[in-house]
């Protein structure tokens, strides 16, 4: 297993309420969907997907929700973070026109692949669906690639009042895709490759991970799929076969949770 390279933090930004964006330089390539591990020294490693590539700059960002996260929201510029990878094997982006659906801090990723698409002078629509105003980010950064931006909130605060899947149901009755590439929570990507039926689908899943390179096994689905070696980008027919996808996932010890 590859060490981590340790990295000063170049900068810190505060994204929305307890979402942070933290930047290193790393001057590895690499593709949008693929991921690093995260060592938060005397913490934890954990696993963080890009939200940010630049030929020397690269980023993450996370929500506060635990132990590792809230240490990793208190650090600052020029402290020290351990970084592996990248791994995994990231979003294809391809055809003509593009929806992104992201809910969560399941948008940061998006945004990688999103400014990709900009560059390939795709027409891309965004659906990206929060809790509340409050925890939106990333709605300018996606309308400066040229993107068509919808909003959706659960409790009505802004924008489309629901949930993001219902919003990108409503979309694809009115306009044609190429393709539908999402992340965010498990229920709303198995909903939308319900309802995109024979669109290609790409969804990035998110497991418990301990190594990061396919050795451990902790974050198996179906039928010995690895999500950090295989993953963490399935294609739609494959999760069609995935029997526990949107359906649940295990936790540190290895028990079945509810997704």
């Amino acid at each position: 297993m590859n060490g981590p390279m340790i990295k000063s933090i170049v900068e810190s930004r505060i994204e929305a309420k307890n979402i942070k964006t933290i930047l290193f330089e790393y001057p590895n390539k690499m593709i949008p969907g693929q991921f690093f591990m995260i060592w938060i020294p005397g913490v934890d490693e954990i696993p963080m997907s890009v939200s940010y590539i630049d030929k020397k700059i690269k980023g993450i960002t996370f929500k506060k929700v635990g132990e590792a996260t809230d240490a990793l929201f208190k650090l600052k510029k020029g402290d020290k973070i351990g970084v592996r990878g990248p791994y995994g094997n990231g979003f294809k982006v391809n055809g003509k026109r593009i929806l992104f659906v992201g809910g969560g801090t399941g948008i940061g990723m998006l945004a990688p692949a999103v400014e990709e698409a900009a560059r390939k002078n795709m027409l891309s629509t965004v659906v990206i669906g929060v809790k509340n105003k409050n925890e939106l980010f990333f709605e300018d950064r996606f309308r400066e690639c040229g993107a068509e931006v919808y909003v959706s909130t659960d409790d009505g605060s802004k924008g489309y009042e629901g949930f993001a899947s219902d919003l990108a149901k409503k979309i694809l009755s009115e306009k044609s895709f190429d393709s539908v590439l999402t992340c965010g929570p498990e229920v709303m990507m198995k909903k939308l490759l319900d309802i995109s039926k024979n669109i290609p689908f790409q969804a990035s899943l998110e497991r418990y991970m301990k190594c990061g390179i396919g050795i451990c096994g902790q974050c198996c689905i179906g039928e010995g799929l690895r999500v950090c070696k295989d993953g963490p980008v399935f294609d739609g027919e494959t999760l069609k076969k995935t029997e526990d996808f949107g359906v649940y996932k295990r936790d540190a010890a290895g028990r079945k949770i509810k997704v």
